[in-house]
């Protein structure tokens, strides 16, 4: 089984293309701590792509610095770098993102164009 749940925060604002065929593609990097000791933490840096909905929901209400979860699947390709050397990258494909931390959520509903209602003016 091929799954991995990250939770970081956004290096940069996402990036939102659309393949030849039409298909909306989003990429954003995660960046996740990782505590090497008492006192000490290291960032690990994930890829993320999201297709389709997903990806142009992620791509509207994500931006640099955001905290976010990531449920996907996880790879590792290899490029050599502009000074020659060979590097390896994981990425990883979404199947769920999670917005956390930052606003609120009455406050993303609100933006989104969802109306907060009272539970009391509820016909049911």
């Amino acid at each position: 089984m091929n799954k991995i749940i990250i939770i970081g925060n956004l290096v940069r604002d996402p990036e939102l293309r659309s393949t030849k065929e039409g298909l909306p593609v989003c990429t954003f990097t995660v960046a996740v701590n990782r505590r090497m000791g008492k006192d000490a933490e290291q960032a690990d840096f994930f890829r993320v792509t999201a297709w389709r909905a997903l990806g142009e929901t992620a791509a509207k209400y994500l931006s640099k610095g955001r905290k976010v979860a990531v449920v996907g699947t996880v790879g590792v390709s290899a490029y050599t770098a502009q000074n020659g050397e060979c590097r390896a990258s994981l990425e990883v494909t979404a199947s769920q993102i999670e917005f956390l931390g930052g606003q609120t959520q009455q406050q993303t509903d609100t933006k989104a164009g969802f109306v907060p209602v009272d539970d009391e003016e509820l016909p049911f």
